[in-house]
């Protein structure tokens, strides 16, 4: 449960909204064709970050799911939780989670987002990268359940990863790369699931954890 220093920090009438979002582009500035990503750096202060991050990593139900692969179980790299309304479950690479009832600290982080988005989600998927290998491969978050042009809304707490983005089509676009820093929020809207994947690569390089929480409208 969250103390009473972390409750202070998320006080809602003291929110500052006055953040403005950077729209992704290519590095030569031109638009990201066939989807829209946006990202707001520090949309959480690094005081109120580095607080949720430990209310997080003590305060979630983290649970190691396996992954089947060439008809073999695998542990997926990186531990997993799913959040929401009652009856609102997920299915994402044969893995179906049953969602556990919101927490306190994942419901003020949901309507600190939802000052900024319009909409209101009902559904977080959070994740914990342990180290630098644990990581998210090339997807797209495309499920039924999630409907016609998804809002995904991914917030970041701890270290900075890199986030890349490939169109699944056009060959010869170049890939895209964001930083999500420690409080960073990106949002991707639109087209984006049609038209593009992403993944959060390894690195070999001896890193902190980060949590992860990609919140979304099941239908």
């Amino acid at each position: 449960m969250m103390n009473q220093f972390s409750l202070d920090l998320f006080d809602l009438e003291k929110i500052d909204n006055q953040k403005y979002p950077e729209i992704v582009t290519f590095p030569s500035g031109a638009p990201m064709p066939d989807g829209e990503v946006i990202i707001y750096q520090n949309f959480f202060e690094e005081l109120e970050s580095n607080q949720l991050f430990k209310e997080l990593e003590s305060g979630i139900s983290w649970q190691q799911d396996r992954i089947k692969m060439f008809g073999k179980e695998f542990n997926l790299p990186r531990l997993t939780a799913w959040y929401g309304d009652q009856g609102k479950s997920y299915t994402y690479s044969g893995i179906t989670m049953a969602p556990t009832p919101w927490n306190p600290v994942l419901l003020l982080i949901k309507a600190r987002i939802e000052k900024v988005v319009s909409l209101e989600f009902n559904s977080v998927l959070a994740n914990l990268y342990r180290h630098g290998q644990d990581h998210m491969s090339w997807h797209s978050d495309d499920e039924r359940e999630l409907g016609k042009n998804p809002i995904i809304a991914s917030v970041s707490f701890g270290e900075t990863r890199r986030f890349l983005l490939r169109h699944k089509y056009d060959r010869e676009l170049e890939k895209l790369e964001v930083s999500l820093n420690n409080g960073s929020l990106l949002i991707m809207q639109g087209s984006t699931q049609h038209f593009w994947k992403h993944q959060i690569p390894k690195t070999a390089k001896k890193i902190n954890p980060r949590i992860n929480l990609t919140f979304r409208f099941i239908k």
